[in-house]
């Protein structure tokens, strides 16, 4: 079967991704290239405030395509490892906030996407490992501490080590967990009320929170929209707002 990525629009404003490459959704070279495409696309789409992110098969990402990696030399294995990174950087800073629906395995790699997604939700049946070392190789070693605290994450990192959603619930890597059947509801239902939300506050807090802006630059773009005044303005006719993105 050839590895895909089925792209949806459950509503209007919220894009699902769902990652199809049996056995594993592993994220080979095919894959990575069809993804950035996929992101490019999105950026520049302004109808698309959400994204759902998943794997089909009962597997959510179990990382690298290692069929790929055997055949790789020393700089072919590098510079496949900083194209990743890349690549995870890209989901990290895209646009609109990105929810990862994870169920069954999220492995090295897979982990990693998951962690540079914005939110995460997991099904009862997910399995987690940060299996870098278990490879020869670094996984999750910036994101994970930053996420969760130092001494937490290395107690994953050092050890490569599965864990079940319970410890991830309880360490903060996912904020909630569910029945297999509920996740994508779940994650659908999270990505249509931060869709409802004012969209430029959205983008601009997502900016903020991650480093790559200022509250005080920030603010007076969002003081002087036409959202901001359609907030006030249902809130004083005891309406819902319809937000424009102005």
């Amino acid at each position: 079967m050839t590895a895909m990525i089925h792209v949806s629009r459950p509503t209007g404003s919220i894009v699902l991704l769902e990652l199809d490459a049996p056995p594993a959704n592993a994220l080979g070279q095919a894959m990575r290239e069809r993804l950035a495409a996929i992101l490019d696309e999105i950026a520049t789409d302004e109808d698309t405030r959400a994204v759902v992110l998943t794997g089909r098969g009962g597997v959510f990402c179990a990382g690298d395509d290692l069929r790929e990696a055997h055949g790789r030399d020393a700089a072919q294995t590098l510079e496949a490892v900083e194209g990743f990174n890349r690549l995870m950087d890209w989901v990290e800073a895209l646009r609109v906030p990105v929810i990862a629906a994870i169920d069954g395995w999220c492995f090295g790699g897979g982990l990693e996407l998951a962690l540079a997604c914005d939110i995460r939700l997991a099904s009862q049946r997910a399995v987690f490992a940060a299996s870098g070392v278990n490879i020869g190789l670094m996984a999750s070693a910036v994101r994970l501490p930053r996420l969760i605290g130092a001494a937490r994450a290395k107690a994953h990192l050092l050890t490569g080590a599965q864990f079940d959603p319970a410890r991830a619930l309880a360490d903060g890597i996912v904020t909630g967990v569910h029945p297999p059947e509920r996740l994508l509801p779940e994650a659908f239902h999270l990505a249509e009320w931060i869709a409802s939300r004012a969209p430029l506050a959205v983008e601009a807090t997502k900016r903020v929170i991650d480093g790559r802006a200022y509250v005080e630059e920030e603010l007076p773009a969002l003081a002087g929209s036409a959202d901001h005044r359609e907030a006030v303005a249902a809130f004083m006719a005891k309406r819902s707002a319809l937000f424009r993105r102005g």
